[in-house]
């Protein structure tokens, strides 16, 4: 199910990043892209031909909310990475799905796997 999907990922600890990608690609999906300034990683949400998103919530101490605000608009679905949980995770936004760190990659899989389950 995850396998051709598009993904954007935004992280900004190069290093988790990198593993992130290759916990992606692992499962047959394309890394897009891998952002992690705010304003880049919401033009790339606001434009890019995309399946879905990985979206670390703190980015050097911005919140990522405007990137999930662009995916919603365009009907693009994302999951949240944080180290708090879903309680990391701002009310309003608690509907996506959360990929709590550190995080494995049978947690990466089982994410996305919700994330593009039919009837989601």
């Amino acid at each position: 199910m995850v396998a051709g999907k598009r993904i954007l990922l935004v992280e900004d600890e190069a290093l988790i990043a990198i593993l992130l990608e290759d916990m992606v690609a692992a499962l047959g999906a394309t890394v897009v892209g891998v952002e992690a300034q705010l304003d880049a990683a919401i033009a790339r949400a606001e434009t890019e031909d995309l399946d879905g998103a990985i979206l670390d919530v703190n980015l050097g101490g911005q919140r990522s909310y405007g990137v999930a605000d662009a995916l919603r608009l365009r009907g693009i679905p994302y999951v949240f990475a944080t180290g708090y949980g879903e309680f990391g995770v701002d009310q309003s936004h608690r509907d996506a799905p959360v990929l709590v760190k550190p995080y494995s990659d049978a947690d990466v899989a089982q994410a996305l796997e919700t994330l593009f389950a039919p009837g989601r």
